[in-house]
């Protein structure tokens, strides 16, 4: 009995940690809409819902989740979580005006969502504020070769591509059997209660 009440409390206290540092990320619900429309608060928007369908689609994937692919030419949930995150981090190294070049390092799966989102959450916050987004271009280095892409290539680039993965990560969850939470509203950027 002693061995029971002991695991029931660890389980408990390790769901309370975790539901705890899940409501600290960015994104579990979309933030308010600025009050203009401009090129910037725009793109944040863009920003902005990339971040609440990535909370949703990763928020309780489990270790099955994560290893799933649905074939063997494709890439497991966990690999397409890793491309997100490249992605999330092209699209904020943008708008802190840094090259792109320096590979992630290896990454518990909990850790790579949080900077994904609060990779997301620093974009949209630089976005927001911008009077100018043409400042805010992709830069690779390679050696002694830069090459640079006007910020247009954002929007059709890493922005669109992480929405078309997390879209995947959706895909894959139902997949291996863990849909969705209920009551997550994509239109209206909210968690129906």
């Amino acid at each position: 009995m002693k061995t029971s009440c002991t695991l029931f409390l660890l389980i408990f206290m390790s769901m309370s940690s975790h539901a705890q540092y899940t409501n600290k990320l960015p994104y579990y619900e979309i933030p308010e809409a600025a009050k203009e429309y401009t090129a910037g608060t725009v793109a944040s928007r863009m920003v902005d819902g990339l971040g609440f369908r990535y909370y949703w689609a990763t928020e309780g994937l489990t270790a099955k989740d994560l290893a799933f692919k649905p074939n063997n030419e494709a890439r497991t949930s966990e690999e397409t979580i890793d491309h997100i995150l490249e992605l999330t981090q092209m699209i904020v190294n943008s708008t802190l005006q840094v090259v792109n070049g320096t590979p992630q390092p290896k990454m518990a799966f909990i850790e790579k969502r949080e900077k994904t989102l609060l990779n997301l959450q620093k974009a949209s916050k630089i976005l927001r504020n911008s009077t100018d987004v043409s400042q805010f271009k992709i830069v690779f280095k390679k050696g002694d070769n830069t090459t640079e892409f006007p910020f247009w290539n954002q929007l059709n680039g890493p922005i669109s591509d992480a929405l078309w993965h997390v879209g995947q990560v959706v895909s894959f969850r139902r997949s291996s059997g863990n849909p969705l939470p209920k009551g997550i509203s994509v239109f209206s950027g909210k968690v129906k209660k």
